[in-house]
């Protein structure tokens, strides 16, 4: 998926399939070419499906698909797909490294379906690049690569790195490759065929909107949820949360009450909550440190919050 190709037709994509990888995201980067391909009456797009021993790999829904080499036997590409899903970092061995190190000097652009990106950023393959990744995931990125800039739009493709939010966004992605090598209406053509509303650009919001999410449209209310999801490691005083809403704490209150049923209290720690379980799921962050990223200031107490939410102990669901 390069953000330009210069190269023969058809032109080759490589997706590398890890274990539990995303069987969405690939088929939605996939399916675009193969129509791509039918439509035009010629082969625009060629793919091939690897893995790290050659063996099938099974995605995280229990599919397996079978690859078509190793990557061993792989030497030049013109563009790689890191195709996971869940704990992506547990499958890269050295050999692995070294084999997409070889891969970038020999001028592969490389990239990341849905949490691919961990993978490359743990293989020391994303300096000075800014990446995108699945909403649920980009904290936990952040986390743990602090230094790699990144954004929550529905892909980025650059001149040496290209990524996406899985799912539907690799689709997305897919589509403004074709329009940008073979132009728009063949790329309208390929999202009418997929019954795609409409192509979305890179700058479209990866979820809903968060008027929708709540099921309000009071302003000062998504004002206020808005204001305590972007502040979750160094939480706001509710207070400071009311006047930046344009309110007062009581009209605060009893709009969360109406309107949630929950105080503002409990919805605020609700999230941090929520952020600190996926955090223990989905990384090897020591329990502390979780605690800390989600506005904690001792591990006694956030291990009492998140006890008294889900009735186990942070290290308990760590383990589970």
């Amino acid at each position: 998926m390069r953000l330009d190709y210069t190269g023969p037709t058809p032109e080759l994509v490589g997706f590398l399939l890890l274990p539990r990888f995303s069987m969405m995201a690939f088929f939605s980067a996939v399916e675009p070419l193969r129509i791509a391909n039918r439509i035009s009456g010629r082969p625009l797009f060629d793919w091939t499906l690897l893995s790290q021993d050659g063996e099938p790999v099974t995605a995280s829904n229990g599919m397996t698909l079978l690859a078509d080499q190793s990557i061993e036997e792989v030497h030049h590409l013109p563009s790689l797909a890191v195709c996971s899903g869940f704990d992506p970092e547990a499958y890269l061995s050295r050999a692995l490294m070294r084999w997409l190190h070889r891969l970038d000097e020999a001028g592969c652009v490389l990239g990341g379906l849905d949490t691919g990106c961990f993978l490359l950023a743990a293989a020391g393959l994303l300096e000075g690049e800014r990446v995108t990744l699945h909403w649920e995931s980009l904290p936990a990125f952040q986390e743990r690569f602090p230094a790699i800039a990144t954004s929550d739009e529905l892909f980025e493709l650059g001149r040496r790195r290209f990524s996406c939010a899985g799912g539907a966004a690799a689709m997305d992605m897919a589509l403004d490759v074709i329009a940008r090598r073979h132009g728009n209406q063949l790329a309208i053509d390929v999202s009418e065929q997929l019954v795609h509303e409409r192509i979305r650009t890179r700058r479209d919001q990866q979820r809903m909107t968060l008027a929708r999410r709540l099921g309000t449209h009071r302003r000062r209310l998504v004002e206020a949820v808005d204001l305590m999801e972007q502040h979750l490691e160094v939480p706001l005083p509710l207070a400071e949360v009311a006047r930046r809403s344009g309110i007062s704490l009581r009209h605060l209150q009893r709009l969360f009450e109406r309107e949630l049923g929950q105080s503002p209290r409990d919805w605020y720690l609700g999230l941090r909550l929520e952020r600190a379980r996926y955090l223990l799921e989905e990384t090897d962050l020591d329990v502390l440190a979780v605690g800390l990223a989600c506005g904690f200031s001792s591990s006694s107490s956030f291990a009492r919050a998140f006890r008294s939410q889900y009735g186990r102990s942070p290290r308990e669901t760590r383990k589970g």
